[in-house]
Formats: C-alpha cells, structure tokens, sequence
C-alpha cells in the first residue's frame, strides 16, 4: 500500500502530517508519527470533510 503524505510536510522526523492511502473502496488516512492507527472512510465522506474544512465550519473549535 503506497502512503501519500502531504507535499506541504517536510522530510525530517519532525514534520508529522496526516497520511493517506486508497484502497478500490475506502480512503485511510493515519498520523505519520502513529502509523498503526488508521481510519477508514469513504471518498465521499473525505470529500465532505475537506469542504466543511475550507469553509470554516470548524474555525469556532480553535477559539
């Protein structure tokens, strides 16, 4: 399984980022610095995610 880590993250021990991984029916994402614990989930449910992300839904939680 091929892991894909973020091309904003350094090479070094000390940029940990989140990973993710394809499978034909899910997408994995885990922690690279916690590579033994994964979570699985749809394409469209990362989808929804990554949008409510971006649009701020979430900004309120870091206050």
């Amino acid at each position: 399984m091929y892991w894909r880590k973020s091309s904003y993250s350094g090479e070094d021990a000390e940029h940990n980022c989140v990973e993710l991984a394809r499978t034909p029916d899910t997408v994995l994402l885990r922690e690279s610095d916690e590579p033994g614990t994964v979570i699985a989930t749809t394409p469209a449910a990362l989808r929804a995610l990554t949008r409510a992300v971006r649009a701020g839904r979430f900004d309120h939680l870091s206050r």
